[in-house]
């Protein structure tokens, strides 16, 4: 792979007079750091130059390098159609081992899986339920993630709000809703509408210690943090084509050692007989070539140098939401540091509803040619902005420039 040139600490001062005047107020200690592009960053992509990316989030997108690998394989496929899935369990070894390696995990605890709503399903097969017995969930919950949990037991929602205002508030109030019913606890590691962190190491354990099997949708962790495993949890799963870099329909399942006699594969195949985790990831004529090539983008962001674009894409994050905070009626929310996702509530009355945040999110991406998340929440929704490497700064000050419009608080000011 060609590696772009090192990223530089370089970052330009923005004063009132620029085009993100807001930044001085923001920071509330001087002009905003403005962060420099990442070096080579755009150009390891195929984005449309047309339009404003800042929702790596939602879908990711992949790195050129991953793209021909995917390619090549798929031209394998073709030319062999035989040998290449005849071989294909093997090379699935081959693959998760070198993930297993890049994330610190065991690769005999790994399972490929298409999504983080698919793994929630085995996860969830794999608990034995008794009458009585309750599944804890949040209100930060994914939707398909909770409703695979409401289909295996009654649910108890743990309502953690916006603003809890750190991560002792968050685990002191996932703690008070556990109850003598609660078998399973399924939590986000990295909330996706508001983006910080609920399922800690701290809370894992002492929900571990109330006898409380743990199930970690961990769809934003792998790439966005250094040791996305590290928590513990008994079932753990999460998507690579988001910040690792691999192509879409590709994610990993983690499952403890003393779970994984009773995971059962989605479908039957023709590798069951091998238990987990080759019953789970062989599924016949599967067009495999996401997973085989998923080892290439971890591969580059280490050679990228993770630790700096985990810092520059925090730091882009941290720099949309500065300038997004400074709108009348957008008020920004509590964060986890490192980050590349922030999050910001908007005026009462906007994207109260699932339809109406859908319905605001097109609208600038159709008229200002921006792709942003708008998620919803009673009382008035929220926006969330990544932070990625073929992000600039003015893309940011773009969207904070034609926002205004699209909140009836602000016209009213």
């Amino acid at each position: 792979m060609t590696q772009p040139a090192e990223p530089t600490d370089r970052t330009d001062r923005v004063g009132p007079a620029d085009a993100a005047g807001r930044a001085g107020a923001a920071s509330r200690g001087g002009p905003l750091r403005r962060p420099a592009e990442f070096p080579g960053g755009r150009e390891l992509f195929r984005l449309s130059e047309a339009v404003g990316h800042l929702n790596h989030g939602s879908f990711g997108a992949v790195p050129i390098p991953v793209q021909e690998a995917q390619a090549a394989l798929r031209a394998e496929a073709h030319a062999d159609p035989d040998a290449f899935f005849i071989g294909a369990p093997d090379r699935l070894v081959g693959a998760r081992t070198r993930i297993a390696a890049r994330l610190g995990a065991d690769p005999d605890g790994l399972a490929f899986v298409s999504n983080a709503t698919e793994a929630a399903n085995v996860a969830l097969d794999a608990v034995e339920f008794a009458a009585g017995d309750e599944i804890l969930v949040t209100d930060h919950g994914y939707g398909t993630v909770v409703a695979a949990a409401a289909r295996r037991a009654p649910l108890t929602t743990v309502a953690l709000g916006t603003d809890l205002p750190d991560e002792d508030a968050v685990r002191e109030t996932v703690l008070a809703g556990v109850t003598p019913r609660t078998r399973v606890a399924v939590l986000d590691h990295i909330s996706s509408p508001t983006a910080r962190l609920i399922a800690s190491p701290r809370l894992l354990a002492e929900l571990a210690e109330r006898g409380v099997t743990t199930i970690v949708d961990g769809a934003h962790a792998p790439g966005m943090i250094p040791d996305p495993l590290g928590g513990g949890a008994d079932f753990w799963f999460g998507n690579l084509h988001k910040w690792a870099y691999a192509p879409s329909g590709t994610a990993i399942l983690s499952v403890a050692p003393h779970h994984r006699g009773r995971v059962r594969p989605p479908v039957p195949s023709w590798e069951d007989h091998h238990g987990y985790p080759r019953s789970v990831e062989n599924r016949a004529t599967f067009d495999y070539t996401g997973w085989l090539a998923a080892p290439e983008g971890l591969d580059l962001l280490e050679e990228l140098d993770a630790a700096k674009v985990r810092a520059h894409n925090s730091a882009l994050a941290a720099y949309g939401a500065a300038l997004l905070a400074e709108i009348p009626g957008v008020a920004p929310l509590p964060y986890t540091e490192g980050l590349a996702l922030r999050t910001l509530r908007l005026p009462p009355g906007v994207a109260q509803t699932p339809a109406a945040a859908g319905e605001l999110r097109e609208r600038i991406a159709a008229e200002q040619r921006i792709r942003v998340l708008i998620w919803p929440w009673p009382g008035g929704g929220g926006i969330r902005v990544s932070g990625q490497i073929y992000n600039r700064a003015e893309e940011y000050e773009r969207l904070a420039e034609v926002l205004p419009a699209y909140l009836p608080a602000y016209r009213r000011a």
